[in-house]
């Protein structure tokens, strides 16, 4: 193919003749707004569950929808029905705007429904029982109209009560906090604890009704002068609900240092409740959830199994939970006798691995525990009450994030006490100290050359997990009696997967959202486009089974991959430095979003959820002097010295965020905002730079691949949510798409030196070559065609069309353009959808011809790769089961998106 200049290429794709050949490229008009109110355009949309079930006992969903630019004013009000056409109540608000001003994502909560929903402009419909919120006094007060929470503004205790009519449920809500000052390696010392308690700095009222209320805490964990491990909670309540969610998250700010036994190390971490104990104890009953559906259903004095019978119908009416009969009317011999009949008081299920859990209880403290069964998982729910009302609650991945542990304590006195432990304290202490002491890496120089052995970027004091997160889900429900076996069963499910609506793909695609053009519905009606979706599908499915039988699950693990096979050991590389936890790298979590949206999936929406919640948390910085920066993938998510805007890539949380409006993925999005003040704390190319190099706030090196989309992507979000930095987002959003386009070569340049106080790249006096295989493989593509939908700069465009027309071209196509070839690159297959990008945008039609050759034909995985999977067992693996040693998770991602996205793009130029 012969070079064409980058300034013909739009007007060649403008004139007549090729508008007509190539009717198939997307129009100059695609990125003008269309008229407000284009009737095509603001069409109903039907919403439908997730997962069969509907709401169940969840208190309620929030969903977010995507508009066509143009379609509705940002005042537009929603209104929701159900199958019947019955209105259902619905409070809605936008989370993002058009540059037009028009919206193109509104959140929906919703506190009732089953089937598919519609929602469409109109009146809003007002739940019967309304959400309201009251800040006057000392509390702040939640009503749903069925259930009352005050909520502490100060002090240690975070909720005060929790009532259901005159009736209090529960109160003394609190964080709970056990430090281990210093850890044994050995089987000799003693273990020495203390407790903290969570203590309130802050709360706000984010939302007040009428179908949703939000309130957030914040604050840390206090004992005597000491304050350590900030905590920010979240509350969720909806109207008519008789249960409330809270969204955990917490801050590691401590200090672990390698080959030191002291520390601060966490003993245990949970949410503590005390539940009034009202009723004879007889009455009163216990739930423990165990696997599936499965209930441990118990009294605290049980009057079954005795030697003497009280009757048939005491028996089952305490087995269903419900109040029993006068002791009088019992069998007399057994009525005479009640005191002699134990009470239990104490109930702990641990789960400290994704593989068992054990049950005990014992009647009181200072008493012996007794045995109550076990198994593989438990469901991480429970209830503790009796036949005027009680508590269940509720911890979301349960033994996905081991260890894990549910405690009642005293139910058979006044008060009992709840504690959902989402560390247990009978677990080791958590140990976050870097594994390795350094090797004698100690130079530059030695540290490269570990990461020529082991991929693993080294460096002193840089593989630590201060500011490191973990968010946690918890459900409460206020129960005005023991809940029946079904409505335990509906709670239970909750617990497990908490009910989402969704808007379909079509819709998604139709507002060209997230990515306009780049994804379509799954399409089998050519062999060749079956081939490619069974494909598709296979990878999904080997990562998902993976996951279990590689036991990827943990506290600070769980949602994450493994980087590398090593098929000799027919295991994951997960003890060899940069081959280990893969930590987003080249974007699988832009794989998955992107095949959650063309096919509305549920299993693979909760396999990118989890990661989401993962790599957000985990794997990026939110304290300290690498605030905002994430770190490379490694044997433990913190661990490499590489500690890179690329990771904390708010590309990877928008999917997420956008459909589902999760307030806790907001904010790391918005943390963002100032990431580009991180290139002054951390060089990233601090190890290989040849030339001094001293950061300087108006003159930061910045790279146009992995640093600039991880920063565009963050302002982007920022000027689409009208956020409180807005305005600066949308001004260096512009400024840097501006002066990039200016680089005498574009993209091609490399990097630029970058003005923290203007927000511009200096424009060099001299073209420079410099492209790396990684450039647009942290999704730079994804974002330059939202950009380019956005934002009216051709000369941006033809800068990224001229990148995306050369990268894969041949050495001497290179040279002729810019004077000299690329150099050695890598990652053809997954730079195929840059050539399907801009072939469509230009109408190319010999671009897009090679965009399939490099598909097919390159590197990454190929028609004739097995496409299978091999069993595996003893002695050969630990664990029964099998492995596809030809899979990696960099050529996994990348085929992922050059399949979705080359066949939404060219699916019909197929060869």
């Amino acid at each position: 193919m012969s070079p064409i200049p980058r300034r013909s290429l739009l007007k060649a794709a403008a004139v007549a003749g090729a508008a007509a050949q190539f009717s198939w490229a997307l129009g100059a008009k695609d990125a003008e707004a269309a008229p407000r109110g284009a009737a095509a355009d603001a069409d109903p949309v039907t919403l439908d569950w997730l997962e069969d079930g509907g709401l169940g006992a969840a208190p309620g969903s929030t969903l977010g929808v995507p508009w066509p630019m143009g379609a509705y004013r940002e005042d537009q009000t929603f209104a929701l029905t159900d199958a019947d056409g019955k209105d259902v109540p619905v409070q809605s608000w936008p989370i993002a705007y058009w540059p037009d001003g028009s919206l193109k994502w509104t959140a929906h909560a919703v506190s009732s429904g089953t089937g598919k929903l519609t929602l469409a402009a109109g009146a809003p419909a007002a739940p019967a029982e309304k959400v309201t919120v009251d800040k006057r006094g000392g509390t702040v007060d939640v009503s749903t109209g069925v259930i009352t929470a005050k909520i502490g503004k100060s002090g240690s205790t975070i909720v005060k009560s929790v009532t259901r009519g005159s009736t209090e449920i529960a109160r003394n809500g609190r964080l709970v906090l056990i430090r281990q000052p210093e850890i044994e390696d050995e089987d000799q010392g003693s273990v020495r604890t203390e407790r903290f308690d969570g203590v309130v700095d802050g709360v706000t009222v984010e939302q007040s009704g009428p179908v949703r209320a939000v309130v957030r805490i914040d604050g840390k964990h206090r004992r005597g002068s000491r304050s350590w491990l900030p905590f920010s909670l979240r509350l969720y309540f909806y109207a008519g609900a008789d249960s409330f969610r809270m969204v955990h998250t917490i801050t590691y700010d401590g200090k672990q240092e390698p080959g030191k036994a002291s520390g601060d190390f966490i003993r245990g971490l949970g949410v503590r409740f005390t539940v009034p104990m009202r009723d004879e104890s007889y009455d009163r009953h216990i739930r423990i959830g165990g696997e599936g559906s499965g209930l441990l259903r118990e009294a605290v004095k049980g009057i079954t199994g005795l030697r003497r019978d009280p009757g048939a119908a005491v028996q089952a009416a305490q087995y269903a939970g419900r109040k029993l009969p006068d002791p009088a009317t019992w069998d007399q011999r057994v009525t005479t006798r009640l005191q002699y009949i134990p009470e239990w008081g104490d109930y702990t299920l641990s789960q400290l691995s994704a593989d068992g859990f054990t049950l005990r209880k014992r009647t009181k403290k200072g008493h012996g525990w007794i045995a109550a069964g076990g198994g593989r998982r438990a469901s991480g729910f429970g209830y503790v009450g009796g036949v005027s009302g009680g508590l269940s609650f509720g911890l979301r991945d349960f033994w996905e994030k081991h260890p894990a542990q549910l405690d009642v304590r005293e139910a058979h006195t006044d008060e009992a006490e709840v504690t959902l432990w989402l560390w247990s304290p009978e677990a080791q202490p958590m140990d976050l100290r870097f594994y390795h002491d350094g090797m004698g890496q100690d130079t530059y120089p030695e540290q490269l050359e570990g990461l020529n052995i082991t991929y693993e970027d080294y460096e002193p004091g840089f593989g630590t997990p201060y500011g490191i997160a973990r968010t946690s889900e918890l459900m409460f429900w206020a129960n005005e009696s023991t809940p029946s076996p079904e409505k335990l069963a509906e709670q239970v499910a909750a617990v497990r997967v908490l009910p989402q609506l969704a808007a379909p793909p079509r819709q998604l695609i139709k507002a060209k959202v997230l990515g306009p053009g780049l994804y379509s519905e799954p399409d089998r009606s050519t062999p060749a486009k079956a081939r490619i979706e069974d494909h598709l599908d296979f990878l999904f499915t080997y990562y998902k089974d993976q996951v279990e039988q590689r036991r990827w699950y943990g506290f600070w693990d769980y949602g994450d991959i493994m980087h590398t096979y090593d098929a000799v050991r027919h295991q994951w590389r997960y003890d060899i430095g940069g081959y280990a936890w893969d930590n987003s790298e080249l974007s699988p979590d832009i794989w998955l979003w992107m095949a959650y949206l063309r096919s509305g999936r549920a299993d693979i929406f909760r396999f990118a959820e989890s990661m989401t919640r993962h790599t957000g948390e985990v794997d990026v910085y939110h304290l300290g002097q690498w605030a905002g920066l994430g770190t490379r993938h490694g044997v433990q998510h913190y661990a490499d010295s590489a500690k890179q805007q690329r990771i904390a890539n708010t590309t990877y949380r928008r999917y997420y965020y956008f459909l589902t409006a999760d307030e806790r993925v907001g904010d790391l999005m918005h943390a963002n905002v100032d990431s580009d003040e991180t290139f002054l704390a951390l060089d990233p190319l601090r190890k290989i730079r040849t030339e001094p190099y001293t950061p300087d706030r108006h003159a930061l090196s910045i790279g146009f691949g992995t640093d600039w989309s991880g920063l565009v992507s963050a302002w982007l979000t920022e000027w689409e949510r009208k956020g409180p930095k807005w305005e600066k987002a949308k001004a260096r959003v512009l400024s840097t798409m501006e002066t990039i386009a200016a680089q005498p070569n574009g993209f091609v340049q490399g990097s630029g030196l970058y003005d923290l106080d203007t927000g511009r790249f200096a424009v060099a006096s001299a073209p420079a070559v410099s492209v790396s295989h990684l450039s647009a493989v942290f999704g730079l593509n994804e974002l330059c065609a939202e950009l380019i939908h956005l934002v009216d700069m051709p000369k941006f465009n033809e800068a990224y069309f001229d990148y995306c027309r050369y990268f894969n071209a041949t050495k001497a196509e290179q040279a002729a353009r810019y004077g000299s070839h690329f150099g050695t690159l890598l990652l053809f297959q997954g730079h195929s959808r840059l050539d399907a990008y801009a072939a469509v945008q230009t109408g190319d039609a010999a671009l897009a011809k090679r965009a399939w050759t490099k598909f097919y034909g390159s590197d990454g995985y190929t028609e004739s790769s097995p496409w299978k999977t091999e069993p595996l067992s003893g002695p050969a693996t630990l664990v029964a089961g099998s492995e596809a040693a030809w899979v990696a998770t960099n050529d996994t991602a990348l085929y992922g998106l050059a399949a979705i996205e080359n066949l939404a793009l060219l699916g019909d130029k197929m060869p």
